[in-house]
């Protein structure tokens, strides 16, 4: 069965996303998706979805959605909240990690976050529609999500149902992915640096600096040199989300979903996969180390974090509905009387 959800307010920053868009990069499409792969896959989980279905990206202020019909189990996975607003009923509080089954007219009020990124995903996923075998929303091409845009009041997102309440509720713990530096290998340049900023950029704090979206983040710190003034400049190449460029200028820049398929600054280093969803928590004044690894150490890295959220995926448990959501929910056929 299918149902609707209607957009109330949009909020700030917030999109489809899915696993993002393979293939089509050597026509200069980019990958997009979630900037966290794995929250997302942890709010997929929470409502029964597979680990590419498309939800919704929060990145500042969350969306207010309304439920237009159909029962519809959701989850947020990330720093945030929401209110929950039934008919005739009071506010309710809406925690992440746990998912919550909503009917019609209910709504939904996704509150701010202090930074990063978290993810709404819905029972069934969102179903935009396929563009170029994705719904990521990529906002520079105008393609995926609702219109190629981000989150607007009056969007109207389709999605799966359920046929009757089923009241078990799932809920986990919260998702970490640890601190520490920010693992990289060796970038396919680094020759056209000096050795004294090589060690530089491992050697040294950066900071992030207020000029970041889905496409990159820019840092500031430590200047970092070339060999000459003309090896800052290269033949556009490949890059990929992860890769760090440095442009004359000396300060790096990290590249996320939404970046570019060729550049033409040379490229220090590349985040490895394992840490890429880390990007997506970075905040403006927040300050980051890296570390060198080579690619076997990539490699087990990535192993040992997929093994890690299988076994947080294990976890996931039967919960009962919020006691409140459900007797003064008219679908679940018991109402507190007053």
């Amino acid at each position: 069965m299918s149902g609707v959800i209607e957009v109330i307010d949009g909020g700030i920053g917030n999109s489809i996303q899915d696993a993002g868009r393979f293939g089509f990069r050597h026509i200069g499409v980019a990958v997009s998706g979630s900037l966290d792969t794995l929250l997302a896959r942890c709010a997929n989980a929470l409502v029964g979805n597979g680990p590419d279905c498309a939800c919704i990206e929060i990145r500042a202020l969350g969306p207010t959605l309304e439920v237009r019909h159909g029962l519809v189990r959701v989850a947020l996975a990330g720093d945030v909240g929401a209110l929950l607003r039934r008919v005739g009923g009071a506010a309710l509080d809406v925690p992440a990690w746990t998912s919550i089954t909503l009917a019609t007219q209910d709504v939904l009020e996704i509150g701010s976050l202090p930074g990063g990124t978290a993810n709404l995903a819905v029972s069934g996923g969102i179903d935009s529609p396929l563009q170029l075998g994705s719904r990521s929303t990529y906002q520079r091409a105008m393609i995926g999500g609702i219109d190629g845009r981000p989150l607007v009041t009056g969007n109207l997102l389709p999605c799966s149902v359920h046929a009757r309440r089923d009241y078990r509720e799932y809920r986990a713990e919260p998702w970490s992915h640890g601190d520490g530096p920010i693992r990289v290998i060796r970038g396919p340049q680094a020759e056209h640096f000096q050795a004294e900023s090589l060690e530089l950029f491992l050697n040294s704090a950066y900071q992030v600096t207020p000029q970041i979206d889905r496409m990159g983040v820019r840092l500031q710190g430590p200047q970092l040199l070339h060999v000459t003034p003309e090896a800052a400049d290269i033949v556009s190449d490949g890059v990929t989300p992860g890769t760090i460029q440095v442009p004359g200028d000396g300060q790096p820049i990290i590249l996320l979903a939404d970046c570019q398929t060729v550049g033409g600054y040379p490229k220090i280093a590349t985040v490895i996969a394992a840490d890429v969803p880390r990007l997506a928590h970075l905040q403006p004044g927040q300050n980051i180390r890296f570390c060198a690894v080579n690619a076997h150490q990539a490699r087990q890295a990535l192993l040992e974090r997929e093994a890690r959220w299988a076994a947080w995926a294990r976890g996931i448990t039967f919960a009962l509905p919020n006691a409140d959501a459900l007797y003064n929910d008219p679908s679940s056929g018991w109402v507190c009387a007053d």
